[in-house]
């Protein structure tokens, strides 16, 4: 729970800070460094799936890290996998001028989907340059909306006054089911990407205020990325 509430509170922040947390997370796993396994970050466009979802809900950007494991015995067969991700689903700011001190005022609302997931993937870690893989994870989905209250300072930033208006967090259980495709550079690299069906159960109708997004339970993700074998890392270290 410790890593749910870091993850939480970092929702304000860039998504490239929050993809190397994650990134340090995964990399403490225990897991057997052999070639075929892969420490990955990508991109990620996620849309709701459903007639109500495509009317009253739009898509998100995001971005996460996952690593796969080959296990040793049947490592060109299958291989555990481990990822997070965050995805913004709103970031709306509302600006609000005084007409006697013209003194502005900004509420600004973030609202994100975070997932934590573990499972299995079947392909995708032989030795060939295209490797296609089918996988299976269970998942943590969290879903968090913040409102603040903010009095910018345009001559110094950090001096801003910030007050918190409404902040909600839900989480619900659910899976994946992913189908990509692995191409395996020389050298240790490989460019990965696929689609990812996601459907969580127990979800929240809704979070925050009317102008917020709606949570649904079922979503398609386009994702493309970039690995790093854990052979490629352990020379990294070595050097």
């Amino acid at each position: 729970m410790e890593v749910i509430k870091m993850c939480i509170g970092y929702g304000n922040r860039s998504f490239f800070s929050l993809l190397l947390i994650g990134l340090m997370l995964l990399l403490t796993l225990p897991v057997d460094l052999q070639a075929g396994g892969k420490v990955g970050i990508y991109g990620i466009r996620m849309v709701p799936r459903g007639d109500d979802a495509e009317n009253f809900s739009r898509p998100g950007w995001g971005g996460g890290v996952h690593v796969v494991a080959p296990i040793r015995q049947i490592d060109n067969l299958f291989a555990p996998t481990a990822g997070f991700e965050i995805i913004n689903l709103l970031n709306q700011t509302y600006v609000f001028i005084d007409d006697f001190t013209g003194l502005r005022t900004e509420q600004q609302t973030s609202q994100n989907y975070f997932r934590l997931y573990a499972g299995g993937q079947v392909g995708g870690h032989g030795n060939g340059f295209i490797r296609p893989h089918a996988g299976l994870n269970l998942a943590l989905a969290i879903y968090s909306i913040n409102t603040d209250v903010v009095i910018p300072d345009d001559y110094d930033p950090d001096n801003e006054i910030r007050q918190k208006k409404y902040s909600e967090t839900k989480a619900a259980f659910g899976y994946d089911i992913t189908l990509g495709i692995d191409l395996n550079f020389s050298g240790g690299i490989a460019l990965d990407g696929g689609v990812r069906y996601v459907k969580s159960f127990n979800v929240p109708q809704q979070l925050g205020l009317d102008d917020s997004e709606k949570i649904h339970p079922q979503y398609f993700q386009v994702y493309l990325g970039i690995g790093v074998s854990f052979g490629m890392l352990s020379k990294m270290d070595e050097d």
